[in-house]
């Protein structure tokens, strides 16, 4: 059986007297492509941002590789869970910043790409690899580590050639059409080294054809960097084409899960968000 690379506990993410996110559950097996689908405003980027330290959860525990990355209970339910641990003491809360959670291999991309739009297409994918940079401030500041960066810019070329966007590398971000740009964020993404890719909503805005090359490359880089996808979209055919498993949440909640089949066939998923089948075929 496959290892749980990511694993929710009981999420809930709470603004006020609004619960975005409501004792969530679910795990992402080693090399799955996972979706995670909904109406708008269910809740879906608000748990990508529990999971990559943008928000501290206000209650439950994100664990990465066996590794707690964040974990927020009351006082009681966390003393209950560490009972016998740490000499009695129950653990105090968890909270990894972005940059944290990056080291240790997850990145992301965001619904509305996020790219430095001033910047050339070369420059986006060697600030990522300036994450895994083996160097410090002074060696930075005084250009002691030459060695070093001339690795990281043979490493960044290296990954434009592979996704086949080195004859742009010159090219201004902002000047790239819609897919080329989202390609770019992804491939920005890869240069900080994941074992975890989460991708919201990346076929977002693109056109049928754009799609069916976004289906491609996902599956591409799966297989090229051993990644284990978990993803956010509203594209059903890419969602039932791509996903080995497919979870839906419904005002935070989660409704269902299981594979395409079995999730398209869920009466609850078809009532909140697929549709009634009577209705699509009026």
């Amino acid at each position: 059986m496959a290892e749980t690379v990511l694993r929710l506990d009981d999420i809930t993410m709470q603004f006020g007297g609004v619960v975005a996110v409501d004792n969530l559950s679910l795990e992402v097996k080693k090399g799955e492509i996972v979706a995670l689908i909904g109406p708008n405003g269910a809740g879906k980027t608000t748990a990508f941002n529990c999971i990559t330290g943008v928000y501290e959860p206000t209650n439950g525990r994100v664990t990465l590789n066996d590794e707690i990355i964040a974990e927020n209970y009351p006082k009681g339910k966390m003393k209950a869970l560490y009972k016998g641990e740490n000499n009695g003491r129950y653990a105090k809360s968890v909270y990894f910043t972005p940059d944290a959670i990056t080291k240790r291999g997850i990145a992301r991309t965001f619904q509305n790409i996020r790219l430095f739009k001033a910047l050339t297409v070369f420059e986006n994918v060697l600030i990522a690899k300036h994450m895994r940079a083996k160097q410090n401030v002074f060696s930075a500041t005084f250009r002691l580590n030459a060695k070093e960066e001339k690795r990281m810019q043979k490493e960044a070329m290296q990954l434009l050639e592979a996704q086949n966007l080195a004859h742009l590398k010159e090219a201004i971000a902002s000047s790239l059409p819609y897919g080329l740009q989202r390609r770019l964020e992804i491939a920005r993404a890869l240069a900080t080294e994941p074992s975890l890719l989460l991708l919201d909503e990346p076929a977002a805005g693109m056109n049928p054809q754009e799609t069916q090359e976004l289906t491609a490359f996902i599956r591409r880089i799966r297989e090229e960097y051993r990644l284990t996808i978990f993803m956010i979209e509203h594209h059903m055919d890419l969602v039932m084409k791509i996903s080995e498993r497919i979870y839906v949440i419904d005002f935070g909640k989660l409704i269902s899960q299981g594979t395409a089949g079995e999730v398209q066939n869920d009466q609850r998923v078809i009532d909140a968000y697929l549709g009634v089948a009577d209705d699509a075929e009026n």
